[in-house]
């Protein structure tokens, strides 16, 4: 499991939205000015980040981007699948423990991968945005 380049500034995202909400919404050149990032890769972040529930776009003059719950509703693990797709270490313990995978009956080595996967995805789903927030 890796978190691509899309997931690490996804959370960025709504960290630097979370943290700079006044109530207005927050244009797409705020954010890419405080994370360094370009605002064509910021408009697909943003664009999966909206389709996904986090966040809700106004166009407009005074248009941008708020979060679409509150920082406490907001768990890291979901955001993160919902970007980037299953986080599994291994395929063979994605969904339904070893399905597809002729050696899920013998293999010695699926324990290992099911307990990363396990920790793994315990410690995501244990974070939410308002933890972070928190932290900082």
């Amino acid at each position: 499991m890796k978190i691509s380049t899309k997931g690490r500034y996804a959370l960025r995202v709504l960290m630097d939205v979370a943290l700079h909400d006044n109530g207005d919404y927050i244009s797409l050149k705020d954010i890419s000015t405080r994370q360094d990032i370009t605002i064509k890769y910021l408009e697909q972040i943003v664009s999966s980040l909206s389709k996904s529930g986090y966040l809700i776009s106004m166009r407009g003059n005074n248009g941008g981007y708020r979060l679409a719950m509150e920082p406490k509703d907001c768990n890291i693990g979901e955001m993160l699948r919902a970007i980037e797709g299953n986080l599994n270490p291994v395929e063979c313990v994605a969904g339904d423990t070893g399905i597809g995978c002729p050696l899920s009956n013998s293999c010695t080595t699926l324990p290992f991968w099911k307990g990363l996967d396990e920790v793994v995805n315990n410690y995501i789903n244990s974070y939410t945005l308002q933890d972070l927030i928190d932290q900082n």
